[in-house]
């Protein structure tokens, strides 16, 4: 498949995964099932890269990759999934979440020292309103579940995933994405080891549900989602990759439309007119001058 087409498989791929977390929460402790996700991808992983003969990273490469391990899958994915689990409501989680690419743009522009033009910045906020309209629907300030601490793993999950962003890009990016993500499961999966040892009962409904989410996750999003964002990562600009991530709440809702009948409102849909517009605000490549 060309390149090209890399961001939109990405954005398609990453938004399925609302719908198989949605899947799974009801049967399984968000921390004890990221656990269990992230180790069945490692030994996947490991197995590819054995057979591939893949090069294993040095002792540097081995910490850079488990701190991204450990950022972007461990602290992201399960502050989201706690987030959730206790009470935030969808909308308050998704624009929460839409703060990702602006805040992983400012930090790229101040360690990165990528150059962020006004029409990009333009871009990204235009955006994140698209955003707002897309989750406006689901977005509630009456729930008992927005506190300090939901609000707070939510933040804290969008911190991780942008700075683990940036991380990989400046000093992970020459790994080999076999191993090197081999090496961050492996790493979040002990994180989130012991999260679930501290905080968990380690109680588990097993239903045919729970087994599908679980298989659809690692392959799809542990493996298919991820490794096509650590090649956009390391083929572009972070402020550029991240945008895309604006385009995701609006997939999931046409997925959810098509999938289960939700609605899908007039607003809504301005708001997805709205986020394509500033993601290829965000994206436009500069043309060269001709020779």
């Amino acid at each position: 498949m060309p390149v090209k087409y890399f961001p939109a498989l990405f954005v398609f791929l990453w938004a399925t995964g609302f719908i198989g977390a949605g899947l799974a929460m009801p049967y399984a402790e968000p921390f004890w099932f990221m656990t269990a996700r992230f180790f069945i991808a490692a030994i996947i992983l490991a197995v590819w890269a054995l057979a591939t003969g893949a090069r294993w990273p040095d002792r540097r490469g081995l910490v850079n990759a488990a701190i991204v391990g450990c950022l972007i899958h461990g602290i992201y994915l399960s502050g989201v999934f706690w987030a959730v689990r206790h009470g935030l409501p969808a909308g308050m989680t998704a624009l929460v979440s839409g703060l990702q690419p602006l805040i992983t743009t400012l930090i790229a522009a101040l360690f990165l020292r990528e150059t962020v033009l006004p029409r990009q910045w333009l871009g990204l906020l235009i955006g994140f309103c698209g955003v707002a309209l897309v989750v406006a629907p689901k977005f509630s300030l009456s729930s008992g579940g927005i506190n300090p601490a939901t609000l707070s793993a939510a933040l804290a999950a969008v911190m991780a995933i942008s700075i683990g962003t940036v991380w990989q890009k400046r000093f992970a990016v020459k790994i080999d994405l076999r191993t090197g993500t081999t090496v961050q499961y492996i790493a979040a999966g002990i994180l989130t080891g012991l999260l679930s040892l501290t905080f968990e009962t380690q109680t588990v409904i097993w239903s045919p549900e729970l087994l599908f989410a679980m298989l659809w996750l690692v392959l799809v999003l542990s493996i298919g989602a991820i490794l096509l964002l650590l090649i956009l990562i390391g083929q572009g600009e972070v402020s550029k990759v991240a945008s895309f991530f604006y385009l995701v709440p609006g997939t999931a809702a046409i997925m959810a439309y098509l999938l289960f009948g939700e609605t899908l409102t007039l607003v809504q849909i301005a708001g997805m007119v709205l986020t394509t517009f500033g993601v290829a605000l965000a994206t436009l490549q500069k043309k060269k001058p001709a020779a």
